[in-house]
């Protein structure tokens, strides 16, 4: 959850994908994905976190926790 926080500050989507595959994978739920985004945001700017949320979507979507 912090390397998805700390990725959003850095704006690595590709990493951020990685990230969050591993936290669903490790049991992280869609709701903790998406406070830890949504915390970083605040913090780290609106472009940023946009684009990390983008990121995350991909791959929930893929994996078929969110539709």
């Amino acid at each position: 959850m912090l390397n998805l926080a700390m990725l959003t500050a850095l704006n690595r989507a590709p990493e951020i994908k990685l990230h969050t595959r591993g936290a669903i994978n490790n049991g992280a739920s869609v709701e903790e994905i998406k406070e830890v985004l949504l915390h970083a945001t605040v913090y780290c700017d609106i472009p940023a976190g946009l684009d990390a949320f983008k990121a995350a979507n991909e791959v929930l979507k893929e994996m078929g926790k969110i539709s």
